[in-house]
C-alpha cells in the first residue's frame, strides 16, 4: 500500500495509506486507511482538484448514494483482498 500524507485546513499533516482507487462520474476516489494493517479506520475521499492545480483537494464522502456507488465498485476487490467494510451508525 501507499502511503499519502494530507495537510488539513488547520495546518496538520495526517498520514493514511491507500487501499484502493476508482473513477466514477468523472471523479476520481481513494479508499484510504488510517492503518497500513488491521483494524484501522477507513474513509472515501473525493478528488475535487482541477487538471491545472498543482496539488490535489480531496474531501471525504459524505452523501449516502454517492457512498453507497463507490462501495459497490469497491466490493468485489476489497473481498479479495480479505477486507470487511463495517459501517459507523
Amino acid at each position: 500500500m501507499s502511503k499519502i500524507d494530507f495537510v488539513t485546513e488547520t495546518g496538520e499533516v495526517e498520514s493514511f495509506w491507500i487501499i484502493e482507487e476508482v473513477k466514477l462520474g468523472g471523479h476520481s476516489y481513494l479508499l484510504v486507511s488510517d492503518d497500513e494493517e488491521g483494524d484501522g479506520t477507513a474513509m472515501i475521499l473525493r478528488d475535487e482538484s482541477n487538471p491545472e492545480d498543482e496539488e490535489s483537494v480531496y474531501v471525504p464522502v459524505e452523501d449516502e448514494q454517492e457512498l453507497s456507488a463507490v462501495l459497490l465498485l469497491l466490493e468485489d476487490e476489497l473481498e479479495e483482498m480479505g477486507i470487511l467494510i463495517e459501517e459507523e451508525e
